[in-house]
Order: C-alpha cells, then sequence, then structure tokens
C-alpha cells in the first residue's frame, strides 16, 4: 500500500513543488511556509509489517516489491510491537505443551480449550513444572477460573495441579508407547497392546479399562518373564520396554478418563487443539528461515497475537 503525498505536511498547503531526490524518494519545499519535505510514493510501514506476517514473502522480496533496500525492510520490520491481550472470558478449561525449535528454544503455551485463544507464553530452554504452575499463577492473579488442565503428561506435573480435574492427554499417551514398542512390535502382546492404546480415543473408559485387564490376565507371564540367569540374584527382565508401556499406560489410568469423570464440564481427551496451533506457528516460522532467535521471538509474538 502506498501514499500519495499532494500536500504540504506542516501546513496543509497544495502549493509545493519539486526540490530535487533523497535517494529514490522526491523532496518538496512548500510555497507557503516554506518548508522542505520528502514526497511521492512511500511504504506504509504496516502493511510491510502485514505482507511480512501474513504473506509469504521473504525480507528479499519485500524489499524488492517496495524498491527499497533489504536494511530499509529490516527496519521496518523492528517495529513490530505485539500487545498482549488479557482474554475477557475468565471462565476456562485450558491446554497446556511446549513446542521447540532445536534444542534450546522453545515456546510453552497455555491455551483457552474452546475460545482458540492463547492467554499465556513463556520462551524456554526446557519445560519445567515450575514455568507451568508459573503461567497458571498468572492467570490466576487476572482472575480466571480453572474448571480443568488438560496436559501432555510431564511427571510431576499432574500431582502440582491436583486441585484441578487433570485430563492427561490421550494422544500423547498413545506416542508414549508408540516409543517404546515401535510402529511395528513383532511380540504379539506388543502388538495387542499397542492396537488397544491406538483405540483409546474410540472407546468409553468401562470397555477400555475391562480390555486392558484382559490384555494383563493374557499376557502377564510374558510381562513379568525374568532372564534365566542363576548368577544373578534378580534377575533384569526380559522385556523391559514392553514392561515401561504398561506401566505408563497403568500409572496414568485414572488421569486418562478425567472427561468421562466429569461430563458436565466437557474437557477435551486431548491436546490436539494446541498441536493445531504449534503447526501453524511453525509453517508460519519456516517461510522465514535463518532469522535469529530475536527476530523469531518478534515473529512469533505478532503473529500470535494477531491470530490468537
Amino acid at each position: 500500500m502506498f501514499i500519495w503525498l499532494k500536500k504540504c505536511f506542516f501546513c496543509g498547503s497544495s502549493e509545493v513543488v519539486r526540490n530535487g531526490l533523497r535517494g529514490r524518494i522526491q523532496r518538496y519545499k512548500c510555497k507557503s511556509c516554506g518548508r522542505r519535505f520528502d514526497g511521492g510514493l512511500r511504504r506504509d510501514k504496516f502493511q510491510v509489517i502485514t505482507d511480512y506476517i501474513e504473506g509469504k514473502q521473504t525480507r528479499e522480496q519485500l524489499a524488492q516489491k517496495y524498491g527499497v533496500s533489504v536494511r530499509t525492510i529490516s527496519r521496518d520490520l523492528e517495529g513490530m510491537r505485539y500487545v498482549q491481550k488479557i482474554s475477557k472470558d475468565k471462565q476456562v478449561i485450558i491446554q497446556m505443551d511446549t513446542t521447540y525449535w532445536g534444542r534450546d528454544f522453545g515456546l510453552m503455551v497455555i491455551k483457552d480449550a474452546y475460545r482458540n485463544k492463547i492467554l499465556w507464553r513463556k520462551y524456554v530452554k526446557y519445560e519445567t513444572t515450575a514455568d507451568y504452575i508459573e503461567g497458571v499463577d498468572r492467570l490466576k492473579e487476572h482472575g480466571f477460573k480453572i474448571y480443568g488442565v488438560v496436559i501432555d503428561g510431564m511427571r510431576g506435573l499432574a500431582e502440582s495441579l491436583k486441585v484441578y480435574p487433570v485430563q492427561h492427554c490421550q494422544f500423547h499417551q498413545m506416542m508414549t508407547v508408540r516409543h517404546y514398542l515401535t510402529k511395528n512390535p513383532d511380540l504379539d502382546a506388543s502388538k495387542a497392546l499397542l492396537t488397544l492404546v491406538n483405540s483409546m480415543t474410540k472407546m468409553d473408559k468401562e470397555s477400555f479399562l475391562g480390555a486392558f485387564e484382559e490384555w494383563h490376565d493374557k499376557y502377564k507371564v510374558v510381562l513379568n518373564e525374568r532372564v534365566h540367569d542363576k548368577r544373578m540374584k534378580t534377575p533384569p527382565y526380559m522385556r523391559p520396554k514392553l514392561r515401561s508401556a504398561y506401566l505408563s499406560v497403568k500409572r496414568n489410568m485414572k488421569r486418562l478418563w478425567t472427561f468421562y469423570d466429569y461430563k458436565d464440564r466437557i474437557i477435551p481427551n486431548t491436546n490436539n487443539g494446541l498441536e493445531g496451533i504449534f503447526s501453524d506457528i511453525k509453517s508460519k516460522v519456516r517461510v522465514h528461515s535463518g532469522l535469529t532467535r530475536e527476530h523469531r521471538k518478534l515473529l512469533i509474538d505478532e503473529y500470535v497475537s494477531r491470530h490468537y
């Protein structure tokens, strides 16, 4: 978007004459007040930022579009100043998780589960319970009333949030079991457990609990079998990854069905809504590869403030 200047900036008079060039910008002089100013075709910096955030143009493409240098476009983008908005809807069910770019740059987010609003965020090197509690405390300070929490299963987090109904994300539980057993396990017991866990979102609580107990009764010998070595007082288990997968489900069982026990609160059973936001943000950042960490933060902050 360009603005064509036909009047004096200072007195509003239309009696202006050309007075040389300043780079590629025409200079003018006002006959009425005698003051000089730049004129002609000029950039709208807000539109430059919008093209950068909403479109897929790189800084080089924007520089070519507006007829200026890349450095000038970079200076325009330095003007991105997002405003942190506080939601007016104070009764919420929240979802929390962290996504990463590399090993030491992560974005921790707490989101309103049903209004698609990011209520709090923080840049972290790695996720900790203390950071999540900091976010929850910040929401409480602003008058939010929390009716439920959906977490990814980070150890110790559920205990720290036990004053709220805590839902362990069923999708993350599937990923945990898949991590231990792989997508195509060889053992029949592993195949049966993987199939059962992958069907979790399509089953009700009673059906899953019954099927899980049946699996354990059928494969408990395989599950508890130890290495046959008489030299060892307590031989290790023969299938430690199968046991880890089983114990993970058993340990989280009471929180996998919180949404089922609190039907009146309509708590989501997964963090998929938050994962969708992460995918959207990462797609936007991927377009502008090569950014420094600080410029990446500016891009993410501006994009989140406009969309979430």
